[in-house]
């Protein structure tokens, strides 16, 4: 029989190879050799392997860049009626239904038209009694006008036929006015719509009484063309008007969730003050918009293209970082070794950034992994990158 002692020296020596089994187990492949044990130290230093941080990266390139302004913009009708009644009556009848396209002159409503034509036809009889009195008042002055010359009348006698017959002359261009103004006032039983159009939803439906340039019957917004409104920061005004004495400036409207291609217009306005308020300036692209894409009221980000700018050298935007002491981005050089490198990147566009100063074309610079990255860092390159 073995001692006591003997025992259980064995029994913690395998207690020993069992835990650094396990241990070897819960390892990973690449960091074994750091856990082994050997006999000989310089046989543990060609083992161990040197840690690498692993990254993606990408090649910076030269590309012609446009130059250009984005801001938030919103969509406004190209002309906005209100379509009221230019007479109080009855709403009889409405001739379109609400959200329809309506063209210039197209009839949308029609008002109660016999307490008009009423007055029409008392106005046409009393000018058909006034004209008989003419005529008879013509008759007696040009009776009485001989008679005065035969000397069988006095002066005053001849005057006031012949006054008589210019006051009954006067009544009848009154008459004829009374006429006229009753069928303007039937014609405004008929209300047309003043331009192409989009009606909106009956803001008084027939059968209500509409009151004098009072009640708004309906909305109609031109949408073909249309506008879409964006504030610019001022620091920009100087390059857009620059730029817009050379030839029109092409705007674009990216609508959001939208997946076609943006809609392309033209810079059409700029207002002729800076809002001090918020130190912008408003202005105003318009769109011919024939799909009908572009809606009153929407928001749509703008992209106001002022020029390009060939040669210059691009990275993706991820790859710049913001340091205490500016822009900053890790180069990885041949020796797969990262380099920090301080930049002046410029404007970005489509998820690229233009770097001004401190990167070459065909550098290879890093877009993710840079927080465990330190100058001198050993980088592995992920595949696919």
């Amino acid at each position: 029989m073995e001692p006591l002692a003997l025992i259980t020296a064995r029994s913690r020596k395998a207690l020993r190879y069992v835990a650094f089994g396990l241990l070897a187990a819960a390892l990973p492949a690449s960091l074994l050799p750091l856990a082994g044990c050997s006999s000989k130290p310089g046989e543990s230093q060609g083992m161990r392997m040197e840690f690498r941080v692993p990254v993606t990266v990408a090649r910076a390139v030269a590309k012609t860049v446009p130059v250009q302004v984005e801001v938030i913009g919103n969509v406004e009708a190209y002309s906005n009626v209100s379509v009221r009644a230019q007479m109080a009556g009855e709403i009889e009848r409405a001739y379109f239904t609400q959200g329809q396209d309506v063209k210039k002159g197209q009839l949308l409503f029609t008002l109660d038209r016999r307490p008009v034509e009423a007055t029409l036809h008392q106005y046409e009889a009393n000018l058909a009694r006034d004209q008989a009195q003419l005529a008879n008042a013509r008759a007696q002055a040009e009776r009485n006008g001989k008679l005065f010359e035969a000397g069988i009348i006095s002066k005053d006698q001849y005057d006031t036929f012949r006054t008589n017959a210019q006051a009954l002359e006067a009544t009848e261009h009154a008459d004829k006015a009374a006429i006229e103004n009753a069928k303007v006032d039937l014609s405004y039983c008929s209300i047309s719509s003043p331009i192409d159009g989009r009606t909106g939803s009956y803001q008084v439906y027939p059968g209500n009484i509409a009151k004098v340039n009072d009640t708004v019957l309906v909305v109609i917004n031109q949408i073909r063309p249309v506008y879409v409104t964006f504030a610019v920061p001022e620091q920009y005004l100087g390059e857009v008007k620059k730029y817009l004495a050379v030839g029109p400036l092409v705007v674009q409207a990216f609508i959001p969730n939208d997946p076609r291609p943006p809609a392309v217009g033209q810079l059409a306005f700029i207002d002729n003050a800076v809002d001090t308020a918020t130190g912008t300036i408003k202005m105003r692209a318009t769109f011919q918009n024939p799909d009908n894409r572009l809606w009153p009221g929407q928001f749509v980000n703008v992209v106001v293209r002022l020029t390009t700018r060939p040669n210059s050298t691009v990275v993706p935007s991820q790859s710049v970082q913001t340091g205490q002491a500016g822009k900053y981005l890790f180069v990885v050089k041949p020796d797969e070794t990262a380099e920090l490198r301080p930049v002046v990147a410029g404007e970005s566009v489509n998820g690229e950034t233009v770097i001004e100063k401190g990167v070459a074309p065909g550098d290879t610079v890093v877009t993710d992994g840079q927080l465990l990255l330190a100058p001198g860092s050993k980088v592995q390159i992920k595949k696919g990158s």
